[in-house]
């Protein structure tokens, strides 16, 4: 791999980094939490081979948990406000060490916003190092013109500033001491790239400072290299991988025709332990935007490839039947499981659980069978699973539950309801082969929490609407249960259906949980807590560091792709631009609502004039209730167009 040196006029004097040199490390962390990710250690504890002294700069609180996990692998470790962004937690770091930067030959900033090493830090250190320079980076960023974030002059050509090392003949200049004294206060991530990356190698070279980039831009078009071509840089031998591509809003990917999943896979391929990445995200990402920008969905097939059957799994199978003529359905869908598994059933009534067990008998049964009677049908399968089988969930008796119920959904017709089933089933335990697979995702991913079939959406309007009325009381709930994920916008990621494979550990923030039948009695709709439950166990597992995956049989996707395919097609010819664009607009317009003349007032407002919205429709409504009161509506209504241009203005006082 070429490294690209910066031109600089009558540079000043500039070695190459000394033989038996020093280096200081300056590592920046924000963790919301406090708890410091796995990934974090994992990095530092591979550059101590190649670093004299590391102090950790944490701008944040830490908890006892974090900071016995950063003490173990720095020297310093030093906590501070979260204020200034990581470009003032280097500043921190700097002033913590003083005057004693003078024993080092090279001081290296560097922040978390990676994974890694993904290739080997050796190669990179050894080229660089070979190198005569004052500083350089991992990689860059092109100039851009206008500037992204000021619309005016430009961005300079700049070194990244996750990973920026300076040499001796720099940091001990007047230069650099003033650079770092007078450094300007950063409140928005543009002042972090406007105030600081984006001119810091501008400012030097022009001081003729010489640098250089590890791994160049690949193309001369204007994009962020590092998150955009994040694959190609890691088969160019660059040993971080930027964080950004897996929570980067998923249609700008799309757009770009950025692929998470092929980035994930080199990862693995170039040896890298690929649940570090799973369990930051899972944490501290939307789990539906995980999901996009990872391409976690698993399409099996009915030929058993992923399962090893000399690592057998401990598997509970947890089905609640209301409708007992379903059991030999749903217990043919159970035995399509490799091996042996244990199997509790439950039931609302005696009668019922008499049946069930009559007809239980018949058939052969491939571990232990418990029928049980739940203390009440309030909840359906949601309380019978939290409640009724709390014990054996938290028993840590068993690798993995499946939970499944009795479903006929009746209320939504025939062809619907009949979808919908087969939707989970046919998703979750279509064949032995299948079942297999599934079972052997879990036995290759010890971080994988839950498996369920994608979002329904055929017969049912989910897309966009998902969250319906749960919204609130689900931010309630996760409060109360301390689940602090990323909350998704539009829809959440969950089990539609409240079918899935999960790994009880994955699920004991729900399972741990008192809940009592008096909390889900009343309504089954939506705001309940059964249907605010079932859009949780992502939530859940993620806090605990626990990701999932979508799975879906290609029979099944068959009818699906081709579905929402056709309906984007069919919405995106209404409108201008790629996806992203469209997107875009439309969250500009806003909800369309029924498209009266209020609905249409208030999208103008909202697209040109947004700081009169409240003002505007105010005098809309006040004046629409006089027009139904008068009997002349039309002269009312001009009248109130009149008033509504009078009350919002031409603007010009608002611009004084």
């Amino acid at each position: 791999m070429k490294t690209a040196e910066l031109v600089v006029d009558a540079p000043r004097a500039h070695t190459a980094f000394p033989v038996d040199g020093s280096r200081l490390l300056i590592y920046v962390v924000y963790d919301p939490r406090g708890d410091v990710e796995d990934y974090i250690p994992h990095a530092l504890s591979a550059l101590r081979e190649h670093c004299t002294r590391i102090v950790t700069v944490v701008n944040g609180a830490l908890t006892d948990r974090g900071r016995e996990r950063l003490a173990v692998v720095s020297d310093e470790v030093i906590e501070r406000e979260n204020r200034g962004y990581d470009i003032w937690g280097y500043k921190a770091g700097l002033d913590s060490v003083g005057d004693g930067i003078a024993a080092y030959d090279e001081v290296l900033l560097v922040n978390d916003t990676w994974f890694g090493p993904v290739r080997p830090f050796g190669p990179v250190f050894e080229r660089m190092d070979r190198r005569p320079l004052h500083f350089w980076g991992m990689t860059d960023h092109i100039r851009v013109e206008p500037h992204p974030f000021t619309a005016d002059a430009y961005l300079p050509y700049h070194l990244q500033s996750y990973w920026v090392a300076v040499r001796r003949e720099m940091f001990e200049s007047e230069e650099w001491r003033a650079y770092w004294r007078d450094l300007p206060e950063m409140t928005s991530y543009s002042d972090a790239v406007s105030k600081h990356e984006g001119v810091f190698t501008e400012h030097f070279t022009s001081q003729r400072f010489v640098g250089e980039v590890a791994f160049p831009t690949l193309t001369d078009k204007i994009e962020n290299h590092a998150v955009l071509y994040a694959e190609q840089l890691l088969d160019a031998g660059c040993p971080t991988l930027k964080r950004r591509p897996f929570f980067q809003w998923p249609p700008f990917l799309d757009a770009l025709a950025v692929v998470g999943r092929w980035t994930l896979d080199a990862a693995e391929r170039y040896g890298y332990p690929v649940e570090l990445i799973y369990a930051d995200l899972a944490r501290n990402v939307p789990p539906k935007v995980f999901n996009a920008d990872a391409a976690m969905l698993s399409v099996l097939s009915d030929e058993a490839a992923g399962y090893d059957p000399d690592s057998p799994v401990r598997i509970l199978a947890v089905a609640h039947v209301f409708y007992v003529e379903m059991i030999d359905e749903m217990v043919d869908r159970l035995d399509t499981l490799p091996g042996a598994y244990d199997l509790i059933v439950t039931t609302p009534d005696e009668g019922r659980a008499v049946a069930l067990r009559e007809r239980l008998a018949e058939r052969v049964a491939r571990g232990a069978v418990d029928v049980r009677v739940v203390a009440s049908n309030d909840g359906r399968d949601q309380s019978a699973f939290l409640i009724g089988c709390r014990a054996e969930l938290l028993s840590d008796e068993y690798d993995l539950v499946v939970k499944i119920h009795s479903k006929k959904t009746p209320q939504d017709g025939r062809n619907v309801g009949a979808h919908f089933v087969e939707q989970q089933f046919g998703n979750l335990l279509p064949s032995s082969g299948y079942a297999a697979n599934v079972v052997g995702l879990f036995q290759k991913e010890p971080g994988l929490g839950l498996a369920f079939p994608p979002m329904i959406h055929l017969g049912y309007p989910t897309l966009g609407h998902a969250w319906w009325a749960n919204k609130p009381n689900f931010l309630a709930l996760a409060g109360r249960l301390g689940i602090r994920v990323p909350v998704d916008e539009s829809s959440p990621l969950a089990p539609y259906g409240s079918m899935f494979f999960a790994r009880p550990a994955a699920l004991r923030l729900l399972v741990k949980a008192e809940w009592s039948y008096a909390e889900f009695a009343g309504a089954y709709d939506d705001g309940s807590l059964a249907h605010v439950l079932e859009r949780l166990p992502v939530y859940a597992a993620g806090e605990l560091g626990y990701h999932a995956r979508t799975i879906a049989h290609p029979r099944y996707l068959a009818a699906s792709h081709t579905a929402l395919e056709y309906n984007l097609d069919q919405f995106s010819s209404t409108l201008p631009g790629d996806i992203a664009f469209q997107i875009g607009m439309m969250k500009r317009i806003g909800p369309i609502g029924d498209g009266r003349l209020r609905d249409f007032l208030a999208i103008g407002l909202r697209m040109y004039r947004p700081q009169d919205v409240e003002r505007g429709m105010g005098a809309f409504d006040r004046l629409a209730r006089a027009a139904r009161a008068v009997r002349h509506p039309r002269r009312a209504f001009h009248r109130a167009g009149s008033l509504i241009r009078r009350s919002v203005g031409n603007g010009k006082e608002d611009r004084a």
